[in-house]
């Protein structure tokens, strides 16, 4: 005969919505409470129905990661961080992506979040950046963590989320560049939707003036955060002989610089001899060319994993927290063989 949730409060003297919330591991329930009951749980080798609870709408055991990155490595460092949350925690993960420029895109959020009876969202950028998406779940009362690029100074009016520093890794970069005696640096920069766009750009030009470097509007491709982008821009930037006397080539994520390494290849330009590159966030792409690259160290899965730490507390909580939680990243920056001194 199956064990019902009657058996268990049965054994364990306790109501059948004590078990309840104990196998929804609500944070009220006291300790010695909580071990009577998975005692009988474990003695009666007792199984919940997840799938019926989650139809009565007692619970949810669902948490979605939301993206809108076309890097493979990104999504899925950042899916391990969110998954090994749920498996400590006994929730499944529910992988959507979406595009941020469809029209259509908030009513197909909205769908899913009801269709999947979530208890909650990571969302990465550029989603997590969108005030209407935020808006959307503010009014459906959904929890959620965003992750964001910008500074510890630019916390103001933001909600639950980890801010990872781009700004102080792109400096970090460029100074790096600057001390080997690069001045004409070049930036190929991702997609203009996501703020780390920006945030890399703003780093980048902060590190020239304090170098006494002037801007040059020239040496900026603008780009997206893919290969095919950093090929391109590379041959622009370095096109008739290299025009614009490009010693160093910023990337705007791994993916571009492995482009931009690949066209230099192409037009017979030794790396870093002739010209150094440097990528973003130290992806694989970082370490499977050659040579590997400098890049600047982000542990997307370690981010991820905090996030759905973050998350879950967030909506386990019976009542809304007074101060919203802000966490920084900041990455830090790996020197590896594809920089070098500026030709002289």
């Amino acid at each position: 005969m199956k064990v019902t949730i009657n058996d268990v409060a049965k054994l364990a003297g306790v109501s059948m919505k004590t078990v309840s919330r104990v196998i929804n591991k609500e944070p009220s329930v006291r300790k010695k409470t909580y071990d009577l009951v998975m005692e009988a749980v474990k003695e009666l080798n007792y199984q919940p129905n997840i799938a019926a609870r989650n139809l009565a709408g007692t619970s949810s055991f669902a948490v979605a990661l939301v993206y809108d990155n076309p890097n493979a490595y990104y999504v899925i460092d950042m899916q391990n961080g969110v998954l090994s949350r749920c498996k400590d925690e006994g929730f499944e993960l529910v992988i959507h992506p979406c595009s941020s420029t469809d029209d259509q895109m908030q009513d197909e959020f909205k769908t899913m979040i009801q269709r999947s009876r979530l208890a909650g969202l990571v969302l990465t950028p550029p989603l997590s950046e969108q005030q209407n998406i935020i808006k959307m779940l503010d009014e459906m009362n959904m929890p959620y963590v965003r992750l964001l690029s910008g500074r510890e100074e630019q916390n103001e009016g933001k909600s639950n989320c980890i801010l990872v520093n781009d700004f102080a890794a792109a400096y970090e970069i460029t100074e790096h560049l600057i001390k080997h005696g690069h001045k004409n640096i070049a930036f190929v920069l991702g997609d203009k939707e996501h703020k780390s766009t920006t945030e890399r750009l703003a780093g980048y030009q902060q590190a020239l003036t304090d170098n006494n470097i002037s801007f040059n509007q020239s040496l900026i491709f603008e780009g997206h955060y893919s290969f095919e982008s950093g090929v391109n821009g590379a041959k622009h930037l370095l096109a008739n002989n290299n025009k614009l006397g490009v010693t160093a080539i910023l990337g705007g994520n791994d993916e571009v610089a492995a482009g931009a390494l690949f066209a230099a290849r192409l037009m017979n330009i030794e790396i870093p001899a002739q010209l150094s590159i440097s990528g973003f966030e130290d992806s694989p792409f970082s370490r499977q060319t050659w040579p590997k690259l400098t890049t600047a160290h982000q542990a997307n899965n370690v981010i991820s994993e905090h996030a759905a730490r973050l998350l879950f507390s967030k909506a386990r909580s019976s009542r809304k927290q007074e101060k919203d939680i802000i966490t920084n990243f900041t990455p830090s920056i790996v020197v590896r063989e594809s920089t070098g001194p500026a030709p002289v």
